[in-house]
C-alpha cells in the first residue's frame, strides 16, 4: 500500500482563526505542481483536515486528478492532532492525507521510524510518498519527498 502525505499550500498570514486561513495564489500554484506527481498513481481516497487551507488543497488535487470520490474530512488531521492516532483510521488502501506541519513531519517519522524523534521537514505543498505492506509504525519506507 502507499500513503501520500501532502502539506497544504502557502496560506494567508492572518484570518479570524487559524482554521479559516485561505490559500494564497502562490499556494494554489504550489499545490497544482505537487498534484502533478500524483497523476497516474493509484490514489483510492483523499482524506483532509477540516481547516480551510487543507480543504482547498485537497480540492485542487481532486480536480487536477479528475478524482471522482468525495474528499473525506476528518478531525484527526489538524495541526494539533497526534500522529500516533492516524494508524487507527487507515486500512490497506492507497490514500492521500492532506494536513499541516508539524503534524505531517511527525506522521512521516512515525510511519518510517516508529517514533516522532526525527520529524520530516516539509515545506508548503511538499508531497511525501511512503510504501509498505501494511500501515504500521516503523514499517513503511519513505520513497520520496517532492517540493513544489
Amino acid at each position: 500500500m502507499k500513503v501520500w502525505v501532502l502539506r497544504h499550500g502557502e496560506a494567508e498570514g492572518h484570518a479570524r482563526t487559524d482554521a479559516e486561513r485561505n490559500l494564497t495564489a502562490h499556494g494554489r500554484e504550489e499545490v497544482l505542481r505537487s498534484a502533478g506527481h500524483l497523476i497516474g498513481q493509484p490514489v483510492r481516497a483523499i482524506i483532509a483536515s477540516p481547516y480551510v487551507r487543507a480543504q482547498q488543497t485537497a480540492q485542487l488535487v481532486r480536480e487536477a486528478l479528475g478524482f471522482e470520490p468525495e474528499i473525506r474530512t476528518v478531525s484527526w488531521l489538524t495541526p494539533e492532532s497526534n500522529p500516533l492516532e492516524v494508524l487507527k483510521h487507515l486500512d490497506n488502501d492507497d490514500v492521500l492525507l492532506v494536513s499541516h506541519q508539524p503534524f505531517v513531519g511527525g506522521l512521516i517519522s512515525y510511519l518510517q521510524h516508529g517514533h516522532l524523534r526525527q520529524p520530516q521537514s516539509m515545506s508548503t505543498a511538499s508531497l511525501a510518498e511512503l510504501e509498505g505492506d501494511f500501515p504500521l509504525a516503523g514499517l513503511m519506507s519513505l520513497l520520496s519527498v517532492r517540493n513544489p
